[in-house]
């Protein structure tokens, strides 16, 4: 990439496009986290059966595969800036129409939509933002993005407990309609943004590029400065392609991508989506303010857990703090499986140390993927990362409230660490790192795969 771009100083132009980019993660967060209030009052108003629950809670997953799989490519070929703001049309006009739904069938076809809305974003938006940032500040912005997905997520049991106390259980109808405020927020914040130089560039807009450079920078470039690092002739690659992601040079980078992502999200999700019903199995009291305020609580050290990650991800590299952090979270849920009539406080220390302890693959979650790939697949890259994650996550939150039932909680905790523990050695096989190193060298450098001379690049340093 151009050194104009690698080697910009950090300036306001960053700090708002970072702000701008932060809308799908924490409308996502607020979305997925906002239902598992809205069911208080949702499961006996309108009858719902534990299969009922089940669909709601992963509709909206489910959603993220087919949308991530979809419009990673289309990004790719159509632009960033084309689908900046549509997404954010259809999260609030699915959000306004759920607070007239009546019938499951219609409150899942709606989430379905907001999911596939939401998956959307993570490649339009962290792509852009990725394609922007000086090196030095590209692990803590890209980072800061799932910040914001548990900022969401925290508001969401803030709203939802506010709700409750004020307007009792029948409030879950304003609970679903809420995420409207937020669309309306981040689509003023939206305006202006710029497209993607290195994706003009390289769909032959170069002109246009050159002048964007100029005039959020204030740096002069050329056409050759922006496509330095791309394949060319023989080694171009296709635009959008999925085939691209699953060649030889690419393929181990898209199985880790999928994996790591999809192994520390499928729990998660599952525990913020049904979490007062989690704690209610340790023994906490369940109904309307403990249970939600303890899964609060997690998610806020969830949150908590991902600043002294970000910190690490630029002093000590992407690749230990993946690593380490797999193999420390598999400590509590496995404690909890071995232990799973652990007093109801104990329950919740433990919880919460595996929130802070996720922090680690948090901030790397879509680090990775825009980094490990060139421009001309990085959304799509990001795209199926994101759907991978989302079968994972849709499955263990359906599968959660029966394991539940069926299993009881200990069996359940040690289903999550044993996936856990699947992401470790993912990780450790495969992570590399990007730390410092220009955006387009870091997607061309792959480990193991012979260079133009026929020389081998070498493989990354172990953690």
């Amino acid at each position: 990439m151009s050194t104009a771009i690698d080697n910009a100083p950090y300036a306001a132009f960053h700090r708002r496009l970072a702000l701008a980019c932060s809308g799908g993660p924490m409308l996502d967060g607020y979305i997925l986290s906002v239902v598992g209030v809205a069911l208080i009052g949702m499961k006996p108003e309108l009858g719902l059966s534990t299969g009922a629950v089940s669909l709601i809670g992963a509709a909206a997953l489910a959603g993220m595969f087919v949308g991530g799989a979809v419009f990673g490519v289309l990004t790719d070929k159509i632009g960033r800036e084309v689908m900046y703001t549509a997404d954010l049309l259809v999260m609030l006009a699915c959000s306004v129409a759920s607070f007239w739904v009546t019938e499951v069938w219609a409150i899942v076809a709606l989430r379905l939509l907001l999911g596939m809305a939401v998956a959307a974003d993570y490649p339009i938006a962290t792509s852009l933002l990725a394609e922007w940032l000086p090196v030095k500040h590209r692990g803590r912005l890209l980072g800061q993005q799932i910040i914001a997905w548990y900022a969401g997520s925290v508001l969401a049991y803030v709203v939802g407990y506010v709700c409750i106390q004020l307007g009792g259980q029948d409030s879950w109808r304003w609970l679903l309609a809420s995420p409207a405020v937020l669309c309306v927020f981040f689509m003023l914040v939206r305006r202006g943004s710029p497209e993607s130089p290195l994706w003009l560039a390289r769909n032959g807009r170069g002109a246009e590029a050159v002048e964007l450079v100029r005039e959020h920078l204030g740096a002069e470039v050329t056409v050759q400065d922006l496509l330095a690092g791309e394949p060319s002739g023989g080694e171009r690659l296709d635009t959008g392609s999925l085939r691209v992601l699953f060649s030889a040079r690419y393929r181990r980078r898209t199985l880790f991508c999928g994996l790591f992502f999809l192994c520390q999200v499928a729990p998660l999700f599952a525990m913020l989506t049904f979490g007062p019903a989690i704690l209610g199995a340790f023994g906490l009291p369940g109904g309307t303010v403990m249970d939600t305020l303890g899964t609060g609580l997690i998610s806020l050290v969830f949150l908590v857990g991902c600043f002294p990650a970000l910190r690490a991800i630029d002093t000590r590299g992407r690749r230990p703090v993946i690593v380490w952090s797999f193999a420390l979270m598999i400590v509590p849920l496995a404690f909890l499986g071995v232990w799973p009539t652990a007093p109801a406080l104990l329950a919740l220390t433990a919880l919460c140390a595996y929130a802070f302890l996720c922090g680690g693959p948090n901030v790397l979650d879509w680090t990775y993927p825009n980094e490990l790939f060139p421009t001309s697949v990085r959304a799509t890259a990001v795209g199926f990362a994101t759907s991978v994650s989302r079968i994972g996550a849709a499955v263990g939150t359906y599968l959660l409230p029966l394991s539940l039932t069926g299993l009881g909680i200990g069996p359940t905790m040690l289903i999550a660490a044993g996936l856990t523990a699947l992401g470790l050695l993912v990780s450790a096989l495969w992570a590399e790192e990007t730390r410092g190193v220009g955006l387009q060298q870091a997607a061309a450098d792959i480990p193991g795969a012979r260079s133009p001379r026929g020389e081998r690049t070498p493989e990354p340093a172990r953690a």
